[in-house]
């Protein structure tokens, strides 16, 4: 582990990471709110469709983040991995702006989540790795800040070039490839670590949950329930529109959210830090459930300005946290693993949450969605309590109150 402190604990490595994420996500943010008013005002698909591409993309995607963590703990290294996924999203952007159809689009989104697949257990790895175990949370809060504060200037940049461009979708999507590159270019050339040698074959672990302890297969379920009803915030956004929100103030509200989430981010991972991560997590979930029912409620666009506000505070305190608590209970040898079937649990869920997000927007209501979306959050948070009661303290070498 690199203890060459910079910044709350970290080194470079956590620095340059955030950074990173920072470009990537000013340039995936400035295309998300656009994606699926893209696809129902200009392709004309309905929500079904819509819940769909983002189902696909984001789950079959994410079954590489498992295999993109163990090869990653096999042959030692995190670096190059991390960079080709952030150069395969990038690449994903001219297949959306040349997009006639909304199969193209799916395309393009399965791209840019397949690239994520690959960066993420091995960039999580990098931060692992490269920070002290007591200041973890705050790492992993640094890390969300900087990748929301992409999140926060991507819809801005947005909503200044849609009235720049009067509203030209496509010039926005080729745009977007600027900053992707400036993140690529980032981790190639600022990115060290010390190559380690790859796993015995004996000691490497097979890709099944049996194989991890009962903390860590419990809180992957636990995670994966969760997943079920946290459909793609696409579904926020249909649903900013449908309460009377106009479409090119949909990256301003988007940005609100990001903002709140970024400033709550750091915050979170220190309380995390003071007071125990399985109490920041199990108030997140708590949150979550207010919250996806008062958007099955929302009639009024301050309501929805009011609940993306909220939303960001949950995403502060739920995102980077949870990878900070796993940290604690993965064997120290394979992170990227762990982290992998982490992500590739939670990712997988995304295909059935999106598609019952659509489906009960199109056969029952818009607000049985929501209503959907909170109750397994509820249900989460009623399981998480018999989690911590199970897990009743931090790991000792933590010395971190639970």
């Amino acid at each position: 582990m690199n203890k060459d402190k910079k910044f709350f604990g970290f080194n470079k490595n956590v620095t340059i990471a955030g950074l990173v994420s920072f470009f990537m996500d000013l340039s995936s943010e400035m295309i998300y709110p656009l994606v699926p008013l893209f696809l129902a005002n200009v392709i004309g698909v309905n929500k079904s469709v819509i819940g769909l591409i983002e189902g696909v993309a984001e789950s079959t995607a994410s079954i590489l983040k498992v295999f993109s963590g163990y090869l990653s703990d096999r042959i030692g290294n995190r670096k190059w991995l991390t960079a080709a996924g952030y150069g395969i999203s990038t690449l994903s952007r001219p297949i959306i702006a040349l997009a006639t159809g909304w199969h193209q689009v799916m395309g393009s989104r399965f791209i840019d989540r397949f690239g994520k697949g690959i960066r993420t257990a091995p960039r999580d790895a990098i931060i692992a790795e490269s920070t002290d175990s007591a200041y973890l949370g705050r790492a992993f809060g640094f890390h969300r800040s900087m990748d929301t504060m992409g999140a926060v200037a991507g819809p801005a940049l947005a909503y200044f070039l849609l009235n720049a461009l009067s509203s030209n979708y496509r010039k926005i999507f080729w745009i977007s490839m600027i900053p992707g590159a400036i993140a690529v270019l980032l981790i190639i050339f600022f990115i060290t670590e010390k190559k380690k040698s790859a796993a015995p074959c004996s000691d490497r672990p097979k890709l099944a949950l049996k194989h991890f302890d009962r903390r860590f297969r419990f809180f992957v379920v636990i995670a994966g329930i969760f997943a079920l009803g946290n459909s793609s915030d696409v579904f926020l956004i249909l649903r900013a529109q449908q309460v009377g929100i106009s479409a090119i103030m949909i990256p301003v509200v988007y940005l609100v959210f990001n903002l709140v989430y970024s400033l709550s981010a750091i915050p979170a991972g220190i309380a995390a830090d003071k007071f125990g991560k399985k109490r920041i997590i199990g108030a997140g979930f708590m949150l979550f459930a207010a919250l996806y029912w008062g958007f099955a409620k929302a009639s009024s666009p301050e309501a929805v300005w009011i609940l993306f506000s909220l939303y960001g505070v949950f995403m502060g305190l739920t995102e980077g946290i949870q990878k900070a608590f796993l940290t604690t209970i993965i064997p120290a040898d394979f992170k990227a693993t762990a982290f992998g079937v982490f992500n590739t649990v939670v990712g997988i869920a995304t295909l059935p949450a999106s598609l019952i997000a659509g489906w009960l927007w199109d056969k029952v209501s818009p607000s049985a969605t929501f209503y959907f979306g909170a109750i397994t959050a509820a249900l989460s948070a009623v399981l998480f309590i018999g989690f911590v009661s199970f897990v009743k303290h931090e790991p000792k070498h933590e010395n971190i109150p639970a």
